[in-house]
């Protein structure tokens, strides 16, 4: 169990009240995510012209806000921004003080951030020839998307072929830092619930509904979107409200040695 937190920005010259607010409902899910993951926590943002920064540690988010490269980063924020994504990791695999197991994670040119489990990752590894710079199994989801996206672009058709290989636990948030303004989240068989506002031209998204709650607070103008599981969006910073969605698979696996009818280890 992890939790995924962040916001989709849509074009907009938000001032600077406004910019502050959006970085406060960040950190309040964050916060609250917490319990969905103690053992490392991080966030990353990207912007319009493909620079990012990612900052992680393994300590728990309402130690990691503390961090001086925390704030520092979170007042980057800005009108330039298309994604500010956060995570609480609850380790599975892969040690929480080798940085690089923690989330967000940097593959080649794609940064996202992963719930759930991939069972059959260190095959799919060895099967495709991808390169692996971590131990945790979420990896394997960004080299797919990298492997996709040679130009910059993912190719969503060319991923979805490659994602129905896997087997195991999945929602997650991803971009190629080539695409900055196209956003792709995967809701698979893991919560993953979104929020949108006219005004703020944003997307939230949460593990869970409630941190959502908290964050905002009674503000009024959320309105949920209503996802079902094994969808794909596309989400663009030039228009948040122009939402594409489309089905993707692979194979569900509550439990390590619960191989699914029909599934060979």
């Amino acid at each position: 169990m992890c939790g995924q937190v962040g916001i989709i920005f849509g074009r907009k010259r938000r001032r600077p009240d406004e910019r502050d607010y959006l970085r406060e409902v960040f950190v309040r899910m964050l916060l609250h995510s917490e319990e969905r993951g103690p053992h490392a926590s991080g966030l990353a943002w990207l912007k319009t012209d493909g620079s990012h920064r990612i900052f992680k540690r393994p300590m728990r988010a309402h130690e990691l806000v503390y961090e001086k490269t925390f704030q520092e980063l979170l007042g980057q924020v800005d009108n330039e921004t298309t994604i500010l994504m956060g995570h609480t990791r609850w380790r599975t695999r892969g040690n929480e003080f080798n940085n690089r197991n923690n989330h967000p994670i940097r593959a080649g040119i794609v940064i996202g951030t992963h719930n759930g489990t991939i069972y059959n990752a260190d095959y799919l590894f060895r099967r495709l020839g991808l390169p692996r710079y971590a131990e945790v199994d979420s990896e394997l989801i960004f080299r797919l998307a990298d492997r996709f996206a040679p130009e910059g672009p993912i190719d969503q058709d060319g991923l979805k072929k490659a994602l129905a290989l896997c087997r195991g636990q999945m929602s997650a948030v991803l971009a190629s830092r080539l695409d900055p303004g196209t956003i792709t989240v995967l809701k698979g068989n893991k919560p993953l619930c979104l929020r949108i506002h006219r005004q703020h031209r944003v997307v939230l998204y949460a593990s869970d509904d409630t941190f959502i709650d908290f964050a905002v607070d009674n503000e009024k103008g959320w309105r949920e979107l209503e996802v079902p599981p094994m969808t794909m969006l596309t989400i663009r910073h030039e228009d948040v409200r122009a939402i594409e969605n489309s089905e993707f698979r692979f194979i569900p696996q509550e439990r390590k040695g619960t191989l699914p009818e029909g599934v060979n280890a």
